[in-house]
């Protein structure tokens, strides 16, 4: 159960990383380009550590 919770929290930081990325784009605001690539990069990152198992911040579950 926790792990699901994981990646929903992991998802939705991807989804806003796009939405930003996709309005910046669209209106020419390089500051949300940049917000959303980091925020996609690090839902990503997080995605990818949890999948391993791997703890993160010294926790086995991100929450």
């Amino acid at each position: 159960m926790g792990v699901q919770f994981t990646h929903d929290k992991e998802r939705t930081l991807i989804i806003l990383g796009v939405i930003l990325l996709i309005i910046g784009w669209l209106a020419s605001i390089s500051i949300l380009v940049t917000i959303g690539i980091i925020l996609i990069v690090i839902g990503v990152i997080l995605w990818i550590l949890g999948a391993m198992g791997r703890e993160i911040g010294g926790r086995k579950y991100w929450y």
